[in-house]
């Protein structure tokens, strides 16, 4: 008589992917029910609606205004870190910058990524080295 294993096998791998399918969906039913109450909580909690309010195309009545800008010699230093002269025709939106927010003036990444020198002032190699 031969004896096979073959549907013993099959047998005990429905039920394992039948337990792994029902304990996923245990874990995020139980994920839902202990997450929501606090999500809700929190939007309560804060007060705090949307940016831009109900009326996006309106400016808020408080909000603060720039009245004027003038970059001085130390601001357009900061912004020309790294940049070695003659400075290129491709950073002239400087002059017409302004108070608006912009990532050029604010140091990126230390290490390999400080190709401007923010956090050191001795040029580094940009080519990786061997690990």
């Amino acid at each position: 008589m031969k004896v096979t294993l073959l549907p013993f096998i099959r047998a005990f791998l429905r039920k394992t992917a039948m337990n792994q399918k029902l304990e996923h969906a245990a874990l995020l039913a139980a994920t839902l029910i202990l997450a929501l109450p606090n999500m809700a909580q929190a939007v309560e909690s804060s007060g705090a609606s949307f940016v831009a309010g109900l009326v996006p195309h309106q400016r808020p009545a408080g909000a603060p205004a720039i009245s004027g800008f003038t970059p001085d010699a130390a601001w357009r230093a900061r912004a020309l870190t790294g940049v070695s002269a003659p400075v290129p025709a491709s950073l002239r939106f400087l002059d017409d910058q302004g108070a608006w927010y912009t990532p050029f003036n604010h140091p990126g990444g230390p290490g390999y990524y400080d190709l401007r020198q923010w956090f050191s002032g001795a040029p580094q190699s940009t080519v990786k080295q061997g690990r």
